[in-house]
């Protein structure tokens, strides 16, 4: 048991110390070399764990995706708050959130495209325009959307997250509450029906406890 728990400590050293570099410095750049000594662990241990980059990509992806679906599958406030709608709000910010603070997560993101790791599971992009898709739809049957069209709110939540996401790599400033309290209170009020405006609270009802 002791050796397996070693074992897991290394995989799990492994993946973090890569997601770090990786989303610091690009995927193209950095060496396994460079991931092992991050680590603390020798060069050995890291191929028995991960025979190649592209691996040990695929095993970043891996556990941001798992971080990302705990995010997304967060409880729904009830309708009286704003049911649907408050909890687009909430997610994305919480996404910024966990992207600000969790290395895995940003590298799980700054990972997509990479061409070498092409075709190791879903995007989280597509994970998160899948998603936003499916709380827009559930906004628009439970009649809480003015006469926007579905479509063009997806558009504009992926556009502005996902952008809000790259920007912040280079300035955290963009996935602070802040910036993303001030897109949801310009938004909210064009798309939400006027009974619903009164409900949704821009700043996200979790992150007003985090």
């Amino acid at each position: 048991m002791a050796k397996q728990e070693r074992a897991l400590r290394t995989r799990n050293a492994l993946i973090e110390s890569a997601a770090e570099l990786f989303s610091r410095d690009g995927y193209e750049v950095v060496s396994l070399a460079a991931i092992s000594a991050r680590a603390g662990v020798s060069n050995g241990a890291l191929h028995f764990h991960f025979p190649s980059k592209a691996d040990l990509a695929a095993a970043v992806r891996g556990a941001a995706a798992e971080r990302f679906d705990r995010i997304v599958s967060a409880e729904r406030p009830p309708p009286q708050l704003g049911g649907s709608l408050q909890a687009l709000v909430d997610t994305s910010h919480a996404l910024l959130l966990s992207l600000r603070q969790d290395l895995v997560v940003r590298a799980g993101f700054c990972l997509d495209g990479v061409a070498e790791d092409s075709g190791r599971g879903v995007s989280l992009h597509e994970r998160w325009h899948a998603w936003v898709e499916d709380i827009v739809a559930r906004c628009a049957r439970e009649g809480l959307l003015s006469d926007v069209a579905p479509r063009d709110l997806v558009a504009t939540v992926v556009g502005a997250t996902v952008g809000f996401a790259e920007l912040g790599g280079h300035d955290v400033r963009w996935l602070s509450r802040i910036t993303l309290t001030r897109f949801w209170s310009l938004l909210l009020p064009r798309i939400a029906a006027a009974p619903t405006q009164r409900r949704v609270v821009a700043t996200g009802r979790q992150a007003e406890v985090v």
